[in-house]
């Protein structure tokens, strides 16, 4: 059984034969090329590197003409809810691009580009397909016009393992103005989606998950590095090495140190994903390594031409010993710049020992840390000076005034790797109106006390209540994927009644036709009404297509409230509910918020059942202890047909009926 907290040999790095006469083909599915641990074979190894390239560029015909026109200079995405609470305000029912963006600049210094996730985990609630999930977002396109104002580029996410046509794919990128689309789970896109790409408009970029294959670095100008294990002596990304202007996004999504990514990163003039909110899960970054990462983006915004040189030399001037510091040396138009890490401890001394002149002056634009100059024995400039543990540095000499270096004194690296917690918190429960003297009709009355709850639920990405479901773990799979698990919660119950069956279409009906109710968001309200009516032989089905504060508001107006979800188990469990037809989901008073997510707890399942894939949203008929997190969108996303609610009321002490 493969250990969840060590990569998978598909994760591991590869390494390069030293023989001469070695059939290098071996390197064409790596991940990273490893690199030796003796210094020694440095230079034995970085001539097999040239080898291998040319070799495999003659191999598969390589043409590199697409980089002319397609930019590949997206350093650092961020793969964002697309109903984050940063981007979005749910209680105005509008997006605050601004405010996500101000926050971006704050915690990792800006984005380059962000991807839109938004669908899974909730798709396959009812019928809607990935699509959907962004055809049904009117301003969608003026939300990709706010970022690119910004110098952001927007991608979409694209799910190859659910059977679409190209065409709505090249489409929705037509129609919202998106930079390209992002390939969840495929290692590379389709030729179809490729060429409905290039049909809209040049430069569009579509990005793989995981190793792209060698024959298709022309067209994919960047890829998603998740998962790749670095050797000890830090080596090289095979994609980037291949063609020096691709760029890899590395992530590892559920670890709490980032920092080997981000060195492998830096080392190889490459990228970064930035994704703390995880499916729903909170997963964000330390200040140590958020600060290293601010650190990069100084350098990357200014040397891009330097980053993507074909004068790139990997572990190059390294000062000698033990010393745990390693550098890439770049050079562009007569200028070398350096990119160092330190992979050790806090250390103070020679980073680099390099054949330039000692008087060409010397600059280090990723903090601003002030650098020490000598020569050593065998007449080699020597550059070094403090470098805290896991930090990274950027070296200049030639021209030191192109780009711009750090603004006033020395920027430091922070030392705090504490994970940045959040809880998810239940939101507070609304009260009712009044306190029922007696059962009202057409409820049951629970029976009070406290409980030990045994609750059932398939182990998703998405978590339950808020829980990391996998910390430090490599790609988890199955077993710790997609079974059955369970979780004990003591609750205490008090004195309520619950409705013995959902609220229908014609209760709800009146409650618009009293109140004049009209949501913030009127986007697939009542969207099965005709003429603002139930249709005609429906009226006792379960109200649909009702979201969270559209329950609320009929709640409020009846005087009663919705049932927490241990009070909606505690009664299913004894019994006390029954099911409309057809079955649907039910909203519970269990809203919970980190901050950042907003998700609620259904339960009793529905008739409805999406088949195909064991990523769609939970489907059929649930048993009581059955429990299903669904993740709080905008813009009416939420309202579903598969998707009602009862109600409940406090009870006034003492009733017995």
């Amino acid at each position: 059984m493969l250990n969840p907290y060590v990569p998978r040999p598909i994760d591991m790095y590869t390494t390069v034969p030293l023989d001469p006469a070695a059939d290098l083909s071996v390197l064409d599915e790596a991940k990273i090329l490893a690199a030796p641990d003796d210094p020694a074979d440095w230079p034995a190894w970085r001539e097999q590197l040239a080898r291998w390239r040319a070799e495999a560029r003659r191999r598969v015909g390589y043409n590199g003409s697409r980089y002319d026109d397609e930019p590949a200079d997206a350093f650092v995405v961020c793969l964002t809810w697309l109903w984050d609470e940063l981007l979005y305000d749910h209680d105005r029912g509008a997006f605050t691009v601004d405010a996500f963006l101000a926050a971006a600049e704050r915690d990792f210094g800006g984005f380059d580009g962000v991807v839109l996730w938004h669908a899974y985990p909730n798709q396959g609630i009812d019928d809607r397909d990935q699509f959907d999930y962004y055809t049904d977002v009117p301003e969608l396109a003026d939300v990709v016009t706010a970022f690119r104002e910004h110098d952001v580029r927007v991608y979409l996410a694209y799910y190859p393992w659910e059977e679409s046509e190209p065409e709505r794919v090249a489409d929705l990128v037509a129609s919202t103005g998106a930079d390209g689309v992002f390939l969840d789970s495929s290692k590379e896109g389709s030729v179809h989606v490729r060429t409905a790409l290039d049909a809209v408009r040049p430069g569009l970029t579509m990005e793989g998950e995981s190793r792209l294959p060698l024959a298709r670095v022309h067209d994919h100008a960047m890829s998603w590095a998740q998962w790749f294990a670095d050797s000890p002596v830090p080596g090289v990304l095979r994609a980037k090495w291949f063609e020096r202007r691709h760029i890899l996004h590395h992530t590892r999504r559920w670890h709490r140190s980032h920092l080997e990514e981000l060195h492998s990163a830096w080392l190889n003039g490459s990228g970064m994903l930035v994704w703390e909110n995880v499916f729903g899960v909170w997963v964000g970054w330390s200040e140590r390594d958020r600060s290293v990462l601010r650190a990069m983006r100084r350098v990357q915004a200014t040397h891009r031409a330097w980053l993507q040189s074909e004068h790139w030399t990997p572990l190059a001037d390294h000062p000698g010993g033990d010393v745990p510091v390693y550098a890439s040396r770049w050079e562009h138009r007569g200028v070398v710049l350096w990119t160092v890490v330190n992979t050790g401890g806090d250390y103070d001394g020679p980073w680099l020992a390099a054949e330039v002149p000692g008087d060409a002056g010397f600059a280090e634009l990723a903090t601003g840390a002030a650098l020490t100059v000598s020569a050593d024995a065998g007449g080699r400039t020597v550059v070094g000076g403090r470098l805290p543990a896991g930090g990274i540095a950027a070296v200049i000499t030639g021209d030191v005034g192109i780009g711009a270096a750090p603004r006033g004194s020395e920027m430091s690296l922070a030392d705090d790797v504490s994970f940045p917690a959040r809880a998810a918190v239940r939101t507070s429960v609304p009260r009712a109106t009044w306190t029922a003297p007696t059962v009202p009709d057409g409820m049951e009355r629970v029976p009070s006390g406290r409980y030990e709850l045994v609750v059932h639920h398939r182990v998703r990405e998405t978590g339950v209540y808020g829980e990391a479901p996998y910390v430090d773990e490599w790609k988890p799979l199955p077993p710790r994927l997609h079974h059955t698990g369970t979780l004990h919660r003591v609750v205490t119950i008090g004195d309520v009644a619950i409705g013995r069956r959902e609220v229908t279409n014609a209760e709800f009906a009146a409650f618009v036709r009293a109140t004049g109710y009209r949501p913030v968001r009127a986007e697939r309200f009542l969207s099965h009404f005709v003429d603002g009516a139930p249709p005609a032989g429906r009226e006792d089905e379960p109200v649909t297509h009702v979201e969270l504060d559209d329950a609320r508001a009929y709640a409020r107006w009846a005087g009663l409230r919705l049932p927490t979800e241990d009070e909606w188990q505690v009664a299913g469990e004894a019994g006390l509910l029954q099911r409309g037809s057809p079955a649907v989901w039910n909203l519970t008073e269990s809203e919970h918020t980190d901050g950042r997510t907003r998700f609620l707890i259904l339960k009793g399942g529905s008739g409805w059942r999406a088949d195909g894939s064991d990523w769609y949203f939970d489907g059929g008929v649930r048993a009581p202890d059955f429990s299903v997190k669904y993740l709080r969108c905008g813009a009416g996303l939420d309202r579903s047909p598969s998707v009602g609610f009862r109600c409940a009321v406090d009870l006034a002490r003492g009733d017995q009926r």
